[in-house]
């Protein structure tokens, strides 16, 4: 779905990634499983919201994020 970014969010610990999207108004985690994978998403999301623009984001069932792409 295409959205706007509200904001996101990353910690120190380890591929712990979330995105709070405006289509849901909610809190999604970017799926673990590769770091580089989940820092890549990160970065899209990141720079969407950081230039004002939409992303198209891919969740799976559970509502995580499993792919992004401007």
């Amino acid at each position: 779905m295409w959205t706007n970014i509200n904001q996101v969010y990353a910690s120190r610990d380890a591929q712990n990634a979330w995105a709070h999207l405006a289509g849901t108004n909610a809190w999604h985690r970017i799926l673990p499983g590769s770091g580089d994978g989940v820092t890549n998403v990160l970065l899209i999301l990141s720079a969407a919201k950081a230039n004002n623009r939409q992303a198209y984001v891919v969740r799976d069932g559970s509502g995580n994020i499993v792919q992004a792409y401007l």
